[in-house]
């Protein structure tokens, strides 16, 4: 590996790991490059979780697909924690009106919290509001859970960890706003803030390029 990617590994990961919390994970990358591949920054914890009909769920029955993980808030859904309307307008309208296609592999998982980081109870009722505010909603495709999120984002890297506590984050807890991508063995490959227009875009351009690398996978076995 030259000096020149061993140095922008690095920045990508201060960008993330640093003070500032997170900015992006890989803040050069884009779907433009067209050999460019996410990075792979190990297995996420192996969760467990409760969806809006009281059905239990493992992570293992989500193998083989793109996981997009977000929290959401029942007492402030819209725009505390993670931008609710963009997330929709920008990623999921683009799952759904895809599903068919290349996308059918792609799913959101928005944990329901107090607002301070607790798993909420009754969340049926959060499903309700995105059946009468989100177009075409299908609860397949993004999934209303309860479970213990903080412990899957429990991630660290450089003695800097995901779980950061402060008045500056929603409810007290830095994970609230982020998004977690992982891939179809459960390995987080890129984090992004949830409260932005820009990461927002950002992710959806790395679940892009996160399919683009499986095609060009799939194409070196044939």
């Amino acid at each position: 590996m030259s000096n020149t990617k061993k140095l922008r590994k690095v920045l990508g990961f201060l960008l993330v790991f640093g003070p500032a919390l997170f900015l992006i994970l890989i803040s050069t990358r884009g779907c433009k490059h067209q050999f460019q591949t996410l990075d792979d920054y190990g297995q996420v914890t192996s969760y467990s979780f409760t969806d809006s009909y009281g059905k239990t769920h493992q992570a293992e029955e989500f193998k083989g697909e793109v996981i997009l993980i977000t929290t959401i808030q029942k007492t402030c859904p819209w725009d505390c924690s993670v931008s609710f309307w963009r997330l929709n307008q920008i990623v999921y309208q683009h799952i759904r009106k895809n599903s068919h296609k290349k996308l059918k592999r792609v799913r959101i998982i928005s944990f329901v919290t107090d607002g301070k980081g607790k798993p909420a109870k009754n969340i049926a009722m959060v499903r309700q509001m995105m059946e009468r505010e989100v177009e075409g909603y299908d609860p397949k495709l993004w999934i209303v859970a309860t479970g213990d999120v903080r412990s899957i984002y429990d991630i660290e890297n450089n003695n800097q960890t995901l779980l950061q506590t402060g008045d500056k984050y929603y409810g007290g807890e830095a994970f609230q706003e982020l998004m977690l991508l992982t891939d179809k063995q459960n390995h987080l490959r890129m984090v992004l803030k949830g409260n932005q227009e820009g990461l927002i875009r950002r992710m959806k351009e790395s679940i892009a390029l996160l399919l683009k690398q499986y095609d060009k996978d799939r194409a070196i076995r044939k």
